[in-house]
């Protein structure tokens, strides 16, 4: 039997193993699921996953020599059971295991040392690296006394991973049980939050994660056998700063997994079931915190993920407290049963946080001043400490260099070695002749030239915010011009505060003047802001790939002297906030508001449909619709903006961003982000529109206070009428408005599913303009139903277009629509369109 044939065998083996696992279970099963007792001459079991002899997989090693070590269970404290520890692989040069990834995504890889004595190898002595293409996992790596597993997290975008063992210096490598094994794609989402400053995080679906600590909050020990996915948690005793202070609490029947919320995958329900909380009763003052410390190494940036799960709750809202993370307030008055509108349902929040010198990560929850009467408390079920990768590739301290896949022996080395050596001498001479060349070619252009995009003026285009690791696309770097910091400094003299006409989560908005006479608002993100640059790379990515005449045009960005700064077409106008309630512009019509309307409802439709896949606003919120000098409508800020699903795809799985009081409630409790989530957006500037009034106003009474709730409880009892601006009151048509009202409410369902595309929003829209416009009072062809989602908008609606519409109109309809104009015209048939 060929080795090819070998090693499809032995994938079948471990993929029937893996079904017969956990099929059983119910849980999650791992395409991949490499399980190997290293040195072993049979399987061997631990719980129910089985490790299989690695006799079998002797084609997937390449090493200088076989050398296989045993021992016996009484010269070792092996964990209890676990006879994946008598043996081990010992590696005295470098040795390469490659395993064929049929699911590429995100995988563990467990590495168990458990260091004994055989022969002349003391493997306490041992000392070595280990890494995949891209990562560097172990640096001159060290096992102490005692067993000890090494569990990383990598995303695999190869059809294959090569796990290097390197010795250091004259030393060795040994290893005696290894796991790679397919992770659920949901387990780690692409955005945290950060803490210093607090902000947002986009980017972890590229990093390597090395688990620290995992952590089971008053709880017992968890091991690989009962939880969904192998995973160990450690109790938190041994982390307690005062133990007396914390008291264990257990209820694991009451925890309820819910659809859209964590999953057992996330974590077991022994560690949302059990808790800490404050322990009052022994406490004559309520008023303190329990406090974990946990040792980490200060170099690196860690993701902290909280589980959170209500179990001691009898009803909803009795439980606030406030959580801390490296000293600082993350969540304040915290209510679980007021996220999720239920008690017992596990949930999880992910933080990133660089530790300081001392080498200590601190968490604490205590208790939320808005207790009222009741007995104050806290609770965490468990925690998980996960270190990332830093901009070396490394989880380890020292430099990480990614070795080739092919390497087999230190003979091949050197020729790879000295291969890639004169490859890059030749590749170095080739780029100083281009760029020669190319120095000599732009002194004879303009100075305004086309440039690569480069952060912080800079000779690469790797970056090392803490916001992101991300490496600047090609599309940014061929998009607008880099404007140089003086010219800005120039154009708005040298940033007058009062030449300020906007401020937002990433930096104020100056107005400002370039030399050749063009008006430009130029957004300079503030170092303390809550965005970053992933934010501004963002923008520069998203605006770049699209032009719409309502989509606001960004002119360029300036990234010197450690500046982020975004310079945008001025917008006269201001924001469409602005002209509703605030400020002393003029008071808008009920035609410019549908106008505005009608705008901002084309440039959304354009990012969902312009490409082939949709760009998801994310942000969609009337301070976000600027006006130009005509009152035209354009969609700005694209900082939180993000691409939308494959084709096969239903959403995107990723942490919940966008403004309070516009957020699609549905996005918000299932972290699945669709196009509807800016549909229900757009639902709620469209009641802001109609009522003139903010989102939030917590000066209101309290079934005021939230615009959308409050005006969709006017709308569904027809008496939307009475809440609309005073401005409006006897200008606006009562069939106009019911459209109007019955297209806010619809963008507003519970689920996305019910809603409309925003190609049916804006049919209706326009539909509601028509009858704002037209001179016959009735319809006998209308009724009071709305048409959105029941027929197509180009039936229900192109009879309302006007025939006085200019060609710029019906070619953006037929843009829109895909649909000859003939059709359009022979739906001219009612009053209005007649």
């Amino acid at each position: 039997m060929g080795s090819v044939s070998v090693l499809k065998l032995f994938e079948l083996v471990l993929f029937i193993l893996s079904l017969l696992c956990t099929c059983c279970l119910g849980q999650f099963i791992p395409i991949d699921n490499y399980l190997i007792d290293c040195g072993s001459s049979s399987n061997n079991s631990v719980g129910n996953l089985v490790f299989v002899s690695d006799n079998s997989v002797s084609r997937l090693l390449s090493t200088p020599q076989n050398i296989i070590a045993n021992t016996t269970p009484n010269s070792i404290s092996s964990p209890s059971g676990s006879r994946i520890y008598l043996t081990a692989r010992i590696f005295n040069g470098v040795s390469v295991y490659t395993f064929p990834i049929r699911s590429p995504g995100r995988h563990w890889i467990r590495l168990h040392f458990l260091p004994f004595v055989f022969q002349s190898y003391n493997m306490s002595n041992a000392k070595f690296s280990v890494s995949t293409q891209q990562f560097g996992l172990l640096n001159n790596f060290q096992p102490s006394n005692g067993s000890m597993v090494k569990e990383f997290s990598v995303n695999i975008t190869a059809n294959e991973l090569v796990l290097t063992f390197t010795p250091s210096d004259n030393s060795f490598a040994f290893l005696n049980a290894l796991e790679v094994v397919s992770v659920p794609d949901a387990l780690i989402t692409d955005d945290a939050q950060t803490i210093n400053p607090m902000g947002n995080y986009q980017g972890l679906r590229r990093q390597a994660l090395e688990t620290i600590h995992r952590v089971n909050m008053g709880g017992p020990v968890i091991s690989p056998s009962n939880d969904t996915l192998g995973r160990s948690w450690e109790t938190d005793q041994g982390f307690l700063r005062n133990r007396n202070l914390a008291k264990s609490i257990s209820n694991i029947g009451a925890v309820n997994y819910r659809p859209g919320w964590a999953t057992s995958e996330i974590a077991p329900s022994a560690v949302y079931g059990t808790a800490a909380g404050m322990n009052t009763a022994e406490v004559s003052n309520s008023n303190f915190n329990v406090t974990w410390e946990f040792d980490v190494h200060p170099d690196f940036e860690y993701l902290i993920r909280f589980h959170f799960c209500d179990i001691v709750s009898v009803s909803l809202n009795q439980l606030y407290f406030n959580v801390y993370l490296d000293s600082r307030l993350v969540s304040q008055d915290f209510d679980l049963s007021d996220l999720t509108n239920a008690l017992a349902t596990p949930v999880y929040r992910d933080y990133i946080v660089k530790v300081s010198d001392m080498r200590k990560l601190i968490v604490s929850i205590g208790p939320s001043s808005n207790v009222n009467d009741a007995q104050p408390n806290a609770i965490l079920n468990g925690l998980e400490v996960m270190k990332m990768n830093n901009s070396d590739g490394s989880l380890d301290t020292g430099l990480f260099v990614p070795r080739s896949s092919s390497q087999k022996s230190k003979t091949k080395t050197a020729i790879i070695a000295g291969g890639a050596a004169g490859a890059f001498v030749l590749v170095a001479v080739a780029i100083v002749m281009f760029m020669m060349c190319k120095r000599r070619r732009l002194r004879t252009q303009p100075s305004k030239t086309w440039v690569p995009f480069m952060m912080n003026g800079g000779n690469t285009q790797s970056t090392g915010s803490k916001f992101s690791h991300a490496t600047i696309g090609t599309t940014a770097s061929n998009f607008g011009y880099r404007i140089p910091f003086a010219a800005l400094q120039d154009a708005t003299n040298n940033f007058n505060e009062s030449w300020v006409i906007g401020v937002g989560g990433f930096g104020k908005v100056y107005r400002g003047v370039l030399k050749d006479g063009t008006k430009i608002a130029a957004k300079r993100g503030n170092p303390q802001s809550q965005q970053g640059l992933a934010e501004f790379l963002t923008e520069i990515d998203m605006l770049s790939q699209f032009r719409h005449r309502h989509l606001v045009s960004l002119i360029g960005y300036c990234d010197e002297r450690n500046e982020m700064i975004l310079i945008y077409e001025y917008m006269e106008n201001g924001t469409l906030k602005s002209h509703l309630y605030g400020s002393e512009f003029p008071c808008l019509d009920w035609k410019q508001r549908l106008d505005i309307c009608i705008g901002s409802a084309r440039g959304l439709h354009y990012l969902h449909t312009g490409s082939t896949k949709a760009v998801i606003h994310r942000d969609v919120k009337s301070a976000n619709i600027l006006l130009d000098e005509n009152l035209m409508a354009k969609v700005a800020d694209f900082g939180l903006s993000k691409t939308g699903p494959d084709i096969d795809q239903t959403h995107v799985s990723t942490a919940v961003k966008g403004s309070f009081g516009y957020l699609d409630p549905e996005y918000f409790r299932r972290q699945q982000l669709t196009e509807k989530s800016d549909v229900y957006s757009f639902g709620v500037v469209l009641f802001e529109v109609l009522c003139a009034r903010p989102v939030i106003d917590p000066s209101l009474p309290r079934e005021m206070v939230n615009l959308g709730e409050w005006a969709m409880k006017y709308q569904r009892t027809g008496k939307l009428e009475q809440i609309i601006d005073p401005n409006l009151v006897g200008k606006v048509r009562p069939d106009s408005l019911r459209k109007f009202g019955e297209t806010a409410e619809k963008c507003l369902a519970d689920y996305g599913v019910d809603r409309p595309s925003m190609a049916d929003v804006l049919w209706n829209l326009e539909y509601a303009l028509q009858l704002q416009e037209a001179t016959n009072q009735s319809d006998p062809y209308e009724n009071s139903t709305n048409q959105i989602g029941d027929i197509s908008p180009l039936v229900s609606n192109a009879a309302f277009v006007e025939t006085s519409m200019t060609a710029e109109q019906f070619s953006a309809i037929e843009d829109l629509s895909g649909t000859s104009m003939s059709r359009v015209f022979s739906q001219l048939v009612k009053a209005e369109g007649r």
